[in-house]
């Protein structure tokens, strides 16, 4: 979302600060309640073998909807621009069901538990901090990159126990760092979009969707490590 060539003028804000990072989480945590919601009733219902069959489809859907709100927030209705994040969250939980099926109950409450304090610290860090983490972003992009050639690469060829412990624990870091970067991020867009309630709420919406995608991606990585941990624990 470009906000460097917004005029902000001398406007009043149409929305406070703390309402505008509550409308931020309750998003956030709409669209988890919608993924994990999603993912639980595919995996328990025939729908998963339509999952299956359109698995491909599906991915392609996700990204394509992450990219338009992404890049055309700004020229959305506040309606679209919401109903394309829940859009996402709902495709996202029918591609995660596998997860459901992979790994016991157990093991996603306690990786759902972990990522919350994860997630929560680093957020609150985030908010906190009077250091300016502007300068992450190019780093955590390159690392970004290189998590996926190397989960590509992994696909195609298999990862080790060792290699698939390391890629995950560097995966958990990079997000745990993103949660920081992009909450710290929420109050610049605030700042600039706050005298304007229309353009406030769709930027409460984008960021929702940065800290969604946070927090699963911490998630997932949580349940990878526990998977492994079990298995090599009954191994």
């Amino acid at each position: 979302m470009d906000y460097n060539n917004y005029n902000r003028g001398y406007a009043e804000p149409a929305m406070t600060s703390a309402d505008y990072m509550s409308r931020t989480y309750r998003w956030m945590a709409c669209g988890l309640l919608v993924t994990f919601a999603a993912a639980f009733v595919t995996a328990t219902t025939p729908l998963l073998y339509v999952v299956n069959s359109l698995y491909l489809l599906f991915t392609i859907a996700e990204l394509a909807l992450v990219f338009v709100l992404s890049s055309r927030v700004q020229n959305m209705s506040v309606g679209a621009a919401r109903g394309v994040f829940l859009v996402y969250a709902l495709l996202n939980g029918m591609v995660l069901s596998y997860y459901f099926i992979a790994f016991s109950v157990s093991t996603l409450v306690l990786a759902f538990l972990a990522t919350s304090v994860y997630f929560g610290l680093m957020a609150a860090y985030g908010a906190t901090t009077h250091k300016d983490l502007s300068g992450w972003g190019p780093k955590l992009m390159m690392a970004l990159v290189a998590l996926l050639i190397t989960g590509f690469v992994g696909m195609l060829f298999g990862m080790g126990f060792g290699s698939t412990v390391l890629y995950s624990g560097i995966g958990l870091v990079v997000f745990m760092l993103l949660t920081a970067y992009d909450t710290q991020k929420l109050s610049q867009l605030y700042s600039y979009y706050a005298g304007d309630s229309e353009l406030a709420e769709k930027a409460s919406i984008y960021g929702a969707l940065t800290l969604y995608l946070d927090f699963i991606n911490i998630f997932l990585y949580v349940v990878r490590l526990l998977g492994l941990n079990s298995r090599n624990s009954r191994s």
